[in-house]
C-alpha cells in the first residue's frame, strides 16, 4: 500500500481536505497523511464545508512535517499551495513521486464570515476534483 503525505503550509485547510477525499475516493489503497510546515490548528470552515459533503474530519489533526521527517516513508508527495512547494524539503526519503498541485488559501480571503465560506466551497470542490482526476489517471 502506497503512503501519500498532503503538504501545505498550515495544515488547516487544503491538506486536510485532500487527505480526507483521498481516504473516501481511494479506499484502502493508499495510506492518507497530511501535514503543514508550520501547522496553525484546523480551520473551522474546513470543519464545515466538509460536513456539508457528508466527510467529518473525525481523527484528523494539525500537525507539522517533523513528525514524519525521518520517521515514516511515503512514496508520494504531494504539495497543494506554493508557499509549501517552495519551502518544502528538496529530498526526502522514500518519496518516488513529488507533484505540487496549486490551490488558493481559502483561509487568507478576507471579508464576511458568509463569503469565506463560499471561498472555502470553491476550494474543496477543486480539491476534490483534482484528488478523483488523480486516481482516474494514474492509479
Amino acid at each position: 500500500m502506497d503512503r501519500v503525505l498532503f503538504l501545505c503550509t498550515g495544515n488547516s485547510a487544503r491538506s486536510q481536505m485532500a487527505e480526507a477525499f483521498l481516504r473516501k475516493y481511494g479506499g484502502d489503497r493508499f495510506e492518507v497523511h497530511s501535514a503543514g510546515l508550520e501547522p496553525k490548528g484546523m480551520n473551522p470552515f474546513t470543519l464545515r464545508v466538509m460536513q456539508e459533503v457528508g466527510l467529518g474530519l473525525e481523527g484528523q489533526t494539525s500537525k507539522g512535517i517533523d513528525i514524519y521527517l525521518g520517521k515514516l516513508l511515503f512514496q508520494h508527495l504531494i504539495t497543494v499551495c506554493d508557499d509549501a512547494e517552495k519551502k518544502c524539503p528538496s529530498t526526502w526519503p522514500g518519496i518516488t513521486r513529488r507533484e505540487h498541485w496549486s490551490f488558493e488559501d481559502p483561509a487568507a480571503f478576507e471579508g464576511p464570515d458568509e463569503e469565506k465560506l463560499a471561498r472555502f466551497r470553491i476550494i474543496r470542490d477543486q480539491i476534490e476534483a483534482r484528488v478523483r482526476q488523480w486516481l482516474t489517471l494514474e492509479h
